[in-house]
């Protein structure tokens, strides 16, 4: 039993890191939380970022690196620059963190385009807020990832 949710686990680690830009752009793969953690501490490639945001389809450069992220589109350029440097550790952990919450939603909307629409749109379940406004804070991506959790199990309350 141990083993299929390890099995799962790691399944879920490569789908996320592929939004990152997988092997290729984080120059390891990501087969553990463990190592996910030394990557995060190390701090993600300036480039993960950059393939992050190019694979979003509905949600705009600007807002999703603003909430998300919490870095301005004008730092987005500076760093894009200067590809050298890598991310801080708490934007890493903020971009591995929407990569995730995106993947989850993605799994329960059926599509990732569906998953980046109920993103952006207000929720009764956050008193009105966006899903993608409440990133902004670990507080708020908890929030938005119990709810994923909830609603993959059918719990509506």
């Amino acid at each position: 039993m141990a083993t299929a949710s390890v099995s799962v686990r790691s399944d879920n680690l490569q789908r996320v890191s592929e939004l990152l830009g997988g092997a290729e752009v984080l120059s390891k793969r990501v087969s553990t939380t463990l190592e996910l953690h030394e990557l995060i501490l190390e701090g993600l490639p300036a480039s993960a970022l950059d393939h992050l945001v190019d694979q979003l389809r509905v949600l705009g450069r600007t807002e999703s690196l603003e909430k998300a992220v919490g870095m301005s589109i004008r730092t987005h350029q500076r760093r894009r620059a200067d590809l050298s440097k890598p991310l801080g550790r708490e934007q890493s952990g903020r971009a591995w963190k929407f990569a995730e919450i995106l993947t989850r939603a993605t799994d329960i909307f059926g599509s990732q385009e569906e998953a980046e629409h109920w993103l952006e749109r207000p929720a009764l379940a956050f008193d009105g807020y966006r899903p993608l406004d409440l990133l902004s804070t670990l507080a708020g991506a908890e929030m938005v990832d119990d709810h994923l959790v909830r609603l993959e199990y059918g719990v509506y309350t």
